[in-house]
């Protein structure tokens, strides 16, 4: 289906930046499920912007849950929530009614909606429609901690800035779960944003790495081939604006190992079988191993910046040069960890549901 994913609990979002609201539909999990508001507006301030390194466009995020949920938990039908749209500028974007901001989907999306999209602040295609589906996936989140599952995520690297590797990772998550910057290092942290504020005031933009552990996963999860685990939240994390690569465990460094350098050797200890690394993330053959799942996810720089790029007016068909106006974010990337927080675990459901069966989460 299009703008849905899932086969055993299926998300739909819907939305356009600046229409009259956004939102998501949540269906298929378990009657029975807590639904915590407050920790909805706790995740949805993570995704809000956070001073000079992020957009001016204050929104409240002021969601409301039309259905699916009664007396706090979860009925088992479907869960929409709607969150209005109360901060826009319209008239910002009506250069770019015909003009093509370069590594945006503005062309793309004139070409298959034939005219008729909403362009205004990116229409469907902007990183607002992420509010959805962090929103969503708080409830999600909620459902896979009562079975001590835990998602973590940090910014790995930011325009040549490096944070320290996860260490201890219940104490590493736990501080996660709340940092407005996710960074394991404050030192490291404070010259990521420094690199930020560097590129705001060139009027340019940066990217970066997003590296995220999941824990308490039972072995087994997953189909070989076509619907492994690395196969769904694959699908799942390129469905974030602006991610453009993901690798789990060593990744593309396994590339420049020999075989007894990749391999993870395993071991058992008081009936528990683990590995002495986990050079693969977690997951062989596409089925979880029960170590700590691990993947990166690349974050392209904001594609729209205030510095003039070359460009065409595909209405006119023209070569034109593109100076940008508008609200924008310098860099994406520490607004962006909350929403892989929410999109892996919303996967995560619905890989769970179709192994144990769609009450397990609800158990």
């Amino acid at each position: 289906m299009k703008n849905s994913m899932g086969s055993s609990v299926i998300l739909t979002i819907f939305g356009e930046s600046h229409g009259n609201g956004i939102g998501a539909v949540l269906d298929g999990l378990a009657p029975g499920i807590e639904v915590d508001e407050e920790f909805i507006r706790s995740q949805l301030s993570l995704r809000r912007p956070v001073g000079a390194i992020s957009t001016p466009r204050k929104e409240q995020d002021n969601f409301v849950i039309e259905s699916g949920v009664f007396n706090g938990k979860t009925t088992g039908t479907p869960i929409c929530i709607v969150i209005p749209n109360e901060n826009t500028r319209s008239a910002d974007y009506g250069e770019l009614r015909s003009k093509a901001r370069p590594g945006h989907a503005d062309y793309t999306a004139y070409c298959k909606y034939h005219g008729f999209e909403d362009y205004r602040g990116g229409g469907h295609f902007s990183g607002r429609i992420t509010a959805g589906i962090v929103a969503a996936g708080a409830i999600a989140i909620s459902a896979l901690r009562k079975k001590n599952i835990y998602i973590g995520t940090h910014i790995k690297r930011l325009a040549g800035v490096s944070d320290r590797d996860f260490g201890d990772y219940a104490s590493d998550i736990s501080l996660l779960s709340k940092a407005e910057f996710a960074v394991l290092d404050s030192t490291a942290g404070e010259k990521m944003k420094d690199r930020i504020l560097d590129a705001k005031s060139l009027g340019d933009s940066v990217g970066g790495v997003l590296e995220t552990a999941v824990t308490g996963l039972p072995s087994g999860v997953g189909e070989p081939w076509f619907d492994g685990a690395e196969n769904i939240l694959s699908r799942a994390l390129f469905a974030v604006p602006a991610v453009k690569g993901v690798e789990f465990g060593c990744g593309f460094a396994l590339s420049d190992m020999t075989g007894s350098e990749a391999n993870d050797p395993f071991y058992t200890e008081n009936g528990v079988t683990a590995t002495l690394t986990n050079n693969n993330g977690g997951i062989n053959g596409g089925i979880t191993n029960g170590m700590p799942v691990i993947f990166r996810c690349a974050v392209k720089p904001t594609p729209t910046i205030h510095k003039p790029q070359k460009t065409v007016d595909f209405i006119k068909n023209e070569n034109v040069t593109l100076t940008a106006g508008g609200r924008h974010d310098p860099c994406i990337v520490h607004r962006a960890r909350v929403v892989i927080d929410s999109i892996t675990a919303i996967a995560l459901c619905d890989m769970l549901c179709g192994r144990f069966g769609t009450d397990w989460l609800g158990e």
